[in-house]
Order: C-alpha cells, then structure tokens, then sequence
C-alpha cells in the first residue's frame, strides 16, 4: 500500500505535525568545534517566533521546499543568508526531518536523500550556534567556512549518509505499522482460515485459482515461509502483536514478509 503523511495543507501531501517521525538526526562534529573567528562579523539575525506547526507551514512552506531543492552546498549557503529567520527555525527542522520519511516512503529515494542532507545542514548550523552560544544566523558564516577543509567535510558527509541510512530504516518500519493499522479498520485482520458458514475450513481445502490473493500469491504457501511470531498474530488478529512481532525483524525482512502476505490476501492494506 502507498503509503503517504501530511506536512501541509497544500494540495502536495506532506507529513503533518501530529505524526512527527521517531527518527533521530544524526549531528556530526563538525558542529563541536570551536568555529574560526570571522571578521567582519555577521550581523545578528532574529528568527521569527509562530506559535504552531501549521501556522509555520501555511505561511512558509514553498520557502522550505525552494531550500529542500537546493542542490549544492554554495547554493545552500546562499539561501540560508538571505532566509536565515525561516529555515533555522525548529519548525523548519521539524518539516526536514518529515518530509524526508515521507519522500523514502513514497519510493523518492534520490529526493530524500538531497533533502536529508539538507536537514543536516540546518541540524549542524544550529547545533553550532549552541556551542558558540549564538543565534544559528550568526553562524551560517563559519559553517560553510569549515566544509572548505576536507577533514570537516568528509565528517559532515559522514553524518548525512548516516542520517539517510536511519530513514530508510524508519521508513519500512513505518510502512509496516500503516499497513497493519489499515488492515485493523479494513476488516480487523488476518484470516489463514475461512468457511461460508462462519465456522473454520482450512485454505488449502480452497481451490488454488480461488485462493490466489491480489498479487497472485498463495496464501498457503506464503503461510508456510512466515516467522511462527507473524503466523501467531495472524490466527490471533492481534494488530498489537503483529506490530511487535515486526518491530523484532529485520526493517527490510518484515516489509517483505508484508508485501507477500499482503499479495496473498492474508492481510488487506
């Protein structure tokens, strides 16, 4: 099942702020050492203050998605200098890190992954305005100034691949956890055994052209490669306990175990 958030009411769905993505962004050291003096030094910027997330995108989310298409580190730079009071803002950090999830959920991986080094940007801009006791546009300056060397640079890429790699992670785990709980309002979940009159008959009794799911997979034989913790949560239509049984797999092997069971039509998404 496609899976989609929402970031903003526009018409292009986005992830909202009441399904904030667990992810954790990763802040390389560039952001902890002590930053160059610069002279002269750059003027204070002040960053607006909006009471809430959907204020913040209604009236600045065309901004953000003009920076999340930015392509190169000297374009960024340039943006950051004349909008520091909007992308620095942890709203905007909060639509990075959202839009990211949704981009590598929808299968844009090149996109998420220019975006996510885009988050990383702001994340180690911040951070560095932290250290040096700041406000962050006052130090958008000596950032970029650090990734001029390569030791910098190559740490700062290192935290953007990390920090790609944990949503890709996210993103299948989240894909599975919408799944289940579109099958829990479908039809309350799994059935491996089915009978007109309400009581039990096993699928293999079921003629094959009769029992192939939507995919064309046979249920029975998905059934038998399933991990007995998934099978229990079938027979049990516990939602719950598919979740944790998921939750204890490998990312990429449970949205597998997902796709084939979904396929086979022992569970609807």
């Amino acid at each position: 099942a496609a899976a989609s958030t929402e970031k903003k009411p526009a018409a292009t769905a986005k992830p909202a702020a009441t399904k904030a993505a667990s992810t954790t962004t990763t802040t390389t050291t560039v952001a902890k050492k002590a930053a160059p003096s610069v002279s002269p030094a750059p003027p204070k910027v002040e960053l607006g203050v909006f009471e809430t997330y959907h204020e913040f995108t209604e009236k600045y989310a065309d901004v953000v998605e003009r920076f999340m298409a930015i392509s190169d580190l000297e374009g960024s730079k340039k943006f950051l200098l004349q909008n520091a009071n909007i992308i620095l803002q942890e709203n905007c950090s909060n639509y990075l890190m959202l839009a990211t999830l949704e981009d590598e959920m929808n299968g844009h991986r090149e996109k998420m992954k220019r975006t996510a080094r885009q988050a990383q940007v702001v994340s180690n801009v911040a951070e560095l305005a932290k250290t040096m006791r700041t406000h962050p546009g006052n130090v958008i300056m000596p950032f970029f100034q650090r990734l001029e060397q390569r030791q910098h640079l190559e740490e700062f890429l290192t935290g953007v691949k990390d920090f790609q790699e944990k949503i890709i992670k996210r993103a299948v785990t989240k894909k599975a956890e919408i799944d289940a709980e579109r099958a829990a309002e479908g039809n309350g979940g799994a059935e491996l055994e089915v009978g007109d009159d309400g009581g039990k008959q096993d699928l293999s009794d079921i003629p094959l052209e009769q029992r192939l799911g939507p995919g064309g997979l046979d249920p029975v034989e998905v059934i038998e490669t399933l991990p007995q913790s998934l099978v229990k949560a079938f027979e049990s239509r516990d939602v719950d306990e598919l979740k944790n049984a998921l939750m204890q797999m490998d990312p990429e092997e449970a949205q597998r175990h997902m796709d084939r069971c979904v396929a086979s039509g022992l569970w609807v998404a």
